[in-house]
């Protein structure tokens, strides 16, 4: 229980990750989150399978086109509606049932889609057989948030996501383009997302039906965590990853998902702004 609920936990914490920074520097909330994912799993799956290209290039290639993709579908799209809640979600959430029924059109449906493990084989951890490929999601979890805490605080662009999600306002006064950062922070979300997708789908089948689960799951860690807190999406993570771990051993497995959904009614019942969170509060104040 132990290990297999820190590799959920993982896996639960690079689900979110990109989703997290989006609306934490550019306050949208990306529907199409889950679609991305699964894009980017089926995208480097044809690299692999039909151009024949070497793992490590397609995965790199998956990940650089899903970004700039990201980036393009800002620019076009939601730049235009940014600040109308409504617009945003219903544009973004369309974008994605676009995304993901065409998938199931084109034929991607069966269990005939997987990725690759990065290293084959198990090792045993206290008496309980791991797959190396777990132990991998656990390592490349922890360098992704350590590159991603060094990246928005020692890089001149990180530096401008810090201050666009701090003071839109005061940015723009200093010469930061806001536009310009919420589509990078755009691209960098949804390249989190394809980053995400090549390291957790070796784990399993790639399925058109899995984009609606990662959404689900990305958008309870953030609400849990506070939405555009790093450090409160990494607790929540841990929080639901057991509590999802321990509902698979002792109660059923079909109960897994009804976990982020509860965690997000009592968190939105309870602390409303989430465990590290302040927006809510602000707007009380004010």
């Amino acid at each position: 229980m132990l290990i297999y609920g820190l590799v959920n936990s993982a896996v639960l914490a690079l689900m979110a990750l990109g989703f997290n920074l989006t609306f934490g520097i550019s306050g949208v909330a990306n529907f199409t989150y889950g679609a991305i994912y699964v894009v980017a799993g089926f995208l480097a799956w044809s690299l692999i399978n039909k151009f024949h290209l070497p793992y490590v290039v397609s995965a790199a290639l998956t990940i650089v086109i899903i970004g700039v993709a990201g980036a393009y579908l800002y620019r076009f799209i939601l730049k235009r509606i940014r600040g109308l809640v409504i617009s945003e979600v219903i544009a973004t959430f369309g974008i994605a049932l676009i995304l993901l029924e065409l998938l199931r059109w084109a034929g991607f449906i069966g269990f005939n889609y997987s990725l690759p493990v990065f290293i084959d084989g198990s090792v045993e951890i206290l008496g309980t057989y791991v797959d190396i490929q777990r132990l991998l999601v656990i390592l490349l979890g922890i360098a992704c948030i350590s590159v991603l805490y060094l990246f928005t605080h020692h890089t001149k662009i990180g530096l401008a996501f810090r201050g666009i999600a701090q003071e839109e306002h005061t940015s723009l006064s200093l010469g930061i383009n806001p536009d310009r950062i919420a589509a990078l922070s755009m691209g960098f979300g949804s390249a989190l997302g394809a980053f995400a997708a090549i390291v957790i789908l070796p784990l399993g089948t790639i399925t058109v039906d899995g984009g609606y689960d990662v959404l689900i799951n990305a958008l309870s860690v953030c609400i849990v965590g506070g939405l555009g807190s790093t450090f409160g999406v990494i607790i929540a993570a841990f929080i639901i990853g057991y509590a999802q771990t321990l509902t698979s051993m002792y109660i059923s497995e079909h109960w897994v998902m009804i976990v982020s959904l509860l965690a997000i009614l009592v968190i939105l019942a309870v602390r409303p702004s989430g465990l590290l969170g302040h927006q809510k509060e602000l707007e009380e104040r004010v």
